[in-house]
């Protein structure tokens, strides 16, 4: 009889059993080091950013800086024709309008995040913040051509010819409130600006209330304080932080908002007066006007210029603001 040799049949993998653990592409502690790399790349890279966008200015601008150097922000003549070139009247604008911004909407905001957060009805809270979260997705195109069109003409029937005939020949008022009814200026500007920035601080400033400890609330409510004394005494010491946050979020979109203000900011490059309702123009107005039609030389110079100042008056608005923070944090760990 010839023998046939049989396979051994393998002993079956027990059921229920947890395989063995598989030993891991990257350590933990290269991964660490790996995250660690990306993660400072990121930042390294944001800040080289930063510098070049700086240094590109810079450069682009150095003619002007060279032909005018500080100058070019105390004066007010901008004449491509003569090839003469000042900033004051654009600089002017933009901290107008930006202040006039913040004047009506910072008020605006408050108002609808304490009546968001404290004074509601369930049923409206959601739909109210989310029609109010809606007004940030509205293009800003679409903002000045509805200021323009509609809110120009509202204002000079409505607003500027009454004061005008209210206060003719009232020394300093009657000038504050002069020029051409025709609604366009730096108060138009002012107020498109302070609505298209309101979403953005009521958001914010809504979040930070909402963060407020319930316990902090009850206990002012029960020691009898009313809804404005909450607010105040608790809810706003509390948030003060991340409120100051919110307005210079709302301040930095002012500053750099281009097409809501050029279509009725008026454009003109001549401050006759110091009238809120006088047509001017704006940094970021004029470079969207000009620059595309601005041939190499002093007048492509001079609005680069312009754009340096624009990015210096936004970088030290935020290092204020950083600055102010700090302080108030470090206030708050005194007292804590």
């Amino acid at each position: 009889m010839q023998n046939v040799s049989r396979p051994i049949p393998s002993s079956p993998q027990p059921q229920g059993l947890p395989l063995p653990p598989r030993r891991p592409v990257i350590s933990g502690r290269m991964a660490d080091r790996l995250f660690g790399s990306l993660a400072g790349g990121a930042a390294a890279l944001t800040l080289g950013l930063l510098l070049a966008i700086m240094g590109t200015l810079l450069v682009g601008a150095w003619p002007s800086i060279r032909e005018y150097g500080l100058g070019f922000l105390t004066s007010s003549v901008w004449d491509p024709v003569q090839d003469q070139y000042g900033g004051l009247v654009m600089v002017y604008g933009t901290l107008a309008t930006s202040f006039i911004a913040l004047v009506i909407a910072v008020p605006v905001s408050f108002g609808i995040a304490l009546f968001l957060t404290e004074l509601s009805p369930a049923w409206l809270k959601r739909p109210l913040g989310t029609a109010i979260e809606l007004l940030a997705a509205v293009p800003s195109i679409v903002y000045g051509m509805w200021g323009l069109m509609v809110f120009g003409p509202v204002l000079a029937t409505y607003v500027q010819q009454p004061l005008q005939a209210l206060l003719d020949g009232v020394p300093y008022l009657g000038a504050f409130v002069s020029g051409p009814p025709v609604g366009i200026g730096i108060l138009s500007a002012g107020i498109i600006l302070a609505i298209m920035i309101i979403p953005f601080i009521a958001s914010v400033m809504r979040d930070v209330f909402e963060v407020t400890p319930a316990l902090l609330k009850e206990s002012a409510y029960g020691l009898g304080s009313t809804t404005w004394e909450v607010v105040w005494k608790v809810v706003l010491p509390y948030t003060k932080t991340g409120v100051l946050g919110g307005i210079m979020l709302g301040l930095g979109r002012a500053l750099g908002e281009t097409m809501a203000v050029t279509f009725v900011i008026g454009n003109m490059n001549q401050l006759n007066s110091l009238s809120v309702f006088e047509a001017a123009n704006s940094i970021t107005s004029a470079l969207a006007n000009e620059f595309a039609e601005a041939g190499e030389g002093l007048h492509q110079a001079s609005l680069i210029y312009l754009g340096l100042v624009l990015f210096f008056i936004t970088f030290v608005v935020l290092a204020l603001s950083k600055v102010l923070l700090n302080r108030l944090q470090k206030n708050e760990g005194a007292r804590a």
